[in-house]
């Protein structure tokens, strides 16, 4: 099973090919393709790739399935014995991406020459 720890919006995802994320709002600029470069580990055929922070060459490609906002959650603030109180609400944006593929370029080093 192929799959990837990719990094975005301060988070960590595993991904695979074919699944669907939530990640923090992605830049697209109208494009409905979007490349994840922060790729922190890869498996492929049983080989397992770690990066140092990231591996290099490796890129996850994922299409833009929806954008939008989040459920609404209360934000409460409450000072006890000052008449205060404070209650807000905060909606977050998101991005839903599907995973289309995982590739890693296979880069050369100093022990492969």
């Amino acid at each position: 099973m192929d799959y990837a720890i990719v990094q975005t919006g301060g988070k960590q995802y595993r991904v695979e090919p074919g699944s669907t994320i939530r990640v923090e709002t992605v830049p697209t600029e109208g494009e409905l393709s979007v490349k994840l470069d922060d790729v922190l580990l890869v498996s492929q055929d049983g080989d397992l790739t770690l990066g140092r922070p990231t591996v290099p060459g490796a890129t996850v490609e994922a299409e833009v399935v929806t954008q939008g906002r989040r459920k609404k959650i209360m934000v409460l603030k409450y000072k006890n014995k000052t008449r205060y109180r404070v209650r807000k609400g905060h909606r977050q944006n998101f991005t839903e991406l599907k995973i289309t593929d995982i590739s890693i370029k296979k880069t050369r080093t100093a022990k492969d020459s």
